[in-house]
């Protein structure tokens, strides 16, 4: 483990975010503590890594990414880049990212970076492939890499279990889907803290999509009244335009146009803030539609 790398990691993140040496260490330790770390002289305490870790709004593994591999810049921003393919969509650059790193020193040898790839792959293998077994069990070998028994699981750890929910709604199974967002909105609540309030927003807004297809529309209303007021609470607006319209959705389902369109109107409003020409057209024509 390299304490100096970790001390000027901490003195980067601390300074980016505008905190002093004191205000850092306070409920911690002791400024003069803060120092020694910064500097590289002493090395933290697991448990005071960690509530430094969460003052500066970081995972605790991120420093000890650092502390032990080599050319971190290099693997984050092939991470960052496979968050990019994720979020667009684009399969087949995630698929390029992947297979150029699989032999990468840097990936093979660190068992938290081959996740981020075997995740990845797993993704692929199902959006391209369209091979839910073969994407699950890559997905589970990723989880399996950094998991062991009794651990709390880690946010990134979640997130994969949550990927599989998804292929398995996507490919009709509804109630493994179901058991499956079960079992992560388990492993978040056993979290002492939420670095990445998304995955609770996107986990809730994916109960809410399950439910619908089983007709229990009031529970999934439920579900997104609760995530729409998570966003709100943490200052974020992920999913909150899809929670909105989703609610909406029920509704028209359900035949009672005027909440439909009250709640698709609210919809639109997020959308048109976020610029989201594709929603805003498409909810557009949706109210129209409807019969005053």
């Amino acid at each position: 483990m390299d304490f100096g790398i970790v001390g000027q990691k901490i003195r980067e993140l601390r300074k980016n975010i505008g905190l002093s040496q004191e205000e850092l260490s306070e409920g911690i330790c002791t400024q003069a503590q803060i120092s020694k770390i910064e500097k590289g002289d002493v090395y933290p305490y697991a448990s005071t890594l960690y509530l430094i870790s969460r003052k500066l709004g970081v995972d605790v593994n991120y420093f000890f990414d650092i502390g032990m591999t080599p050319r971190l810049d290099y693997v984050l921003e092939v991470g960052r880049q496979l968050k990019m393919a994720r979020r667009n969509l684009d399969y087949k650059e995630m698929k390029s990212i992947v297979t150029t790193e699989e032999e990468n020193p840097l990936f093979f040898n660190n068992k938290r970076n081959q996740q981020i790839l075997l995740w990845h792959k797993g993704i692929y293998q199902y959006e391209l492939d369209k091979d839910l077994e073969k994407a699950e069990q890559t997905l589970r070998e990723a989880i399996k890499l950094t998991h062991t028994t009794n651990k709390i699981w880690t946010e990134r750890e979640i997130e994969i279990l949550l990927n599989i929910g998804v292929m398995y709604f996507e490919s009709g199974f509804l109630e493994h889907a179901l058991a499956n967002y079960k079992e992560v909105k388990t492993h978040i609540e056993a979290l002492p803290h939420l670095n990445d309030y998304t995955i609770k927003t996107r986990l809730f807004y994916n109960i809410a999509r399950v439910l619908t297809r089983l007709l229990e529309y009031q529970e999934s209303n439920e579900y997104c009244k609760e995530a729409i007021h998570w966003c709100i609470d943490k200052d974020n607006m992920y999913l909150l335009g899809e929670l909105h319209y989703h609610i909406g959705y029920n509704c028209e389902l359900q035949e009672d146009r005027e909440s439909a369109r009250k709640y698709m109107q609210k919809a639109l409003t997020v959308f048109e803030l976020q610029e989201d020409d594709k929603y805003i057209n498409f909810i557009n024509k949706k109210i129209k539609d409807f019969p005053i």
